[in-house]
């Protein structure tokens, strides 16, 4: 493969205008296949890709397979570092507090959402001159999309979406109660599958309760910190490596049995904000139209007692985000009263136009996973249902990682799917 980067400057806020308006910058790195001649390059159709998230740095590929693969034969692929992320101008504990007051911190980051990006995708368009292009979304990115869809659709050639068809309307709330219940099902497969897991997490539990255990970053490993592990069950093969770091999480030492270095560094890696401290800001701000989304999570949970850390057996959690993180997690500590004021904030702009969306003209095809416990089938459903012209293929055969098992022929199939109606 061929790649190039490239670096934009873009207003902070796009509704903001003068010449003394903020600007930040956002990175993009375009890959195409070295099959491609130079010449043969300048002539394909883009793809953007936006990716799951939020708060995740666009994917860096060391060669092209899976999804960039098949994407490559037929596309020059441009990969954002999303706003805040990557090598973009970082958001982060270290930059943020350079705005000044928590309050200032929060009104920047009311700039960090799908309008946002997708108005920094357009700017990015027009700067390469590009009429119209394909766009792939993923999980968060497939959010993005269907807000790219409501407000600049004239840019649109054709849109694929895997696990990422979001609820257009009604509270947060609604969200995680689909969530608690898809993350109790999958639980239950995942300990009929290896029912000696059962008693691993209950002894660990047990461990946590009576002696102290610190991550790698000086951080404790409680027994919340631990119910984290549950984002391995979205994965259709990654539930395999829960079990294969369970299985190992005690080592013997003078004091008695304690968590091994291996198994702490670990649980570190799925725990641990400190690589995508957006994700845990943001992510509720995602749902948040018209009101806040008051740590929608949380409130939640006490309808689902049997998800609490005291609760026996106990469970794994998904992707929920509680605000005992940023008390835990040292990436997040800093941040911790900006992501109150974010979670209480109540006149977040509309995400999307549900009018522009029924009358879409522009060839939409989204896989969605029957199974998945971050973006529930049912809700996903209805927007389907919403989007005219919308195409679903649901399969129960993948999870939200599906893109990971088979990208080249979920890729294949979708851009099948919008063939016929694009332009």
């Amino acid at each position: 493969m061929r790649t190039v980067e490239h670096v934009f400057t873009v207003p902070l806020d796009h509704a903001a205008s003068g010449g003394d308006a903020e600007t930040i910058t956002v990175f993009a790195r375009e890959y195409v296949a070295a099959g491609h001649s130079a010449e043969e390059a300048e002539n394909l159709p883009w793809l953007l890709f936006l990716q799951g998230g939020p708060g995740g740095r666009g994917n860096r590929f060391g060669t092209l397979g899976g999804w960039s693969k098949a994407a490559a034969k037929d596309f020059r692929i441009l990969m954002l570092d999303q706003r805040g992320t990557g090598l973009s101008t970082p958001a982060d504990r270290n930059t943020l507090p350079l705005r000044g007051s928590a309050a200032r911190q929060a009104a920047y980051l009311e700039h960090f959402r799908a309008d946002s990006i997708v108005a920094d995708a357009e700017l990015i368009r027009k700067a390469l001159g590009i009429p119209y292009w394909t766009i792939y979304g993923q999980s968060y990115g497939g959010f993005c999309a269907l807000t790219y869809l409501s407000f600049a659709p004239d840019a649109l050639r054709q849109v694929l979406i895997t696990g990422g068809l979001a609820p257009l309307t009604g509270p947060a709330d609604d969200v995680y109660r689909a969530t608690y219940q898809r993350v109790a099902s999958r639980n239950a497969e995942y300990f009929s599958w290896y029912p000696e897991d059962r008693e691993a997490l209950e002894r660990i539990a047990r461990h946590l309760r009576s002696k102290p255990e610190t991550l790698p970053d000086g951080s404790p490993l409680t027994v919340e910190r631990l119910q984290m592990l549950g984002a391995f069950l979205g994965g259709n093969t990654r539930v395999d490596s829960l079990h294969y770091l369970l299985e190992d999480a005690f080592t013997d030492t003078p004091d008695g049995p304690r968590l091994a270095d291996g198994f702490l560094e670990q649980v570190h890696g799925v725990v641990s904000r400190g690589s995508n401290p957006l994700y845990a800001l943001m992510h509720e701000s995602i749902y948040g139209q018209g009101q806040a989304t008051d740590w929608a999570a949380w409130r939640v949970l006490d309808e689902y007692p049997e998800f609490r850390p005291d609760a026996e057996p106990l469970l794994l959690t998904g992707e929920m985000v509680y605000p005992w993180y940023f008390d835990q997690d040292p990436a997040l500590r800093p941040l911790r009263e900006v992501a109150g004021l974010l979670a209480a904030k109540n006149d977040w702009k509309p995400l999307y136009d549900v009018r522009v969306l029924a009358a879409n003209r522009v060839p939409v095809a989204a896989a969605v996973y029957s199974d998945d416990i971050y973006v529930d089938r049912k809700l996903s459903l209805e927007t389907a249902a919403t989007v005219r012209g919308l195409q679903v293929w649901e399969t129960g055969d993948f999870h939200h990682d599906g893109i990971a098992d088979d990208g080249e022929g979920i890729f294949a199939r979708l851009l099948g799917m919008v063939a016929s109606g694009r332009r």
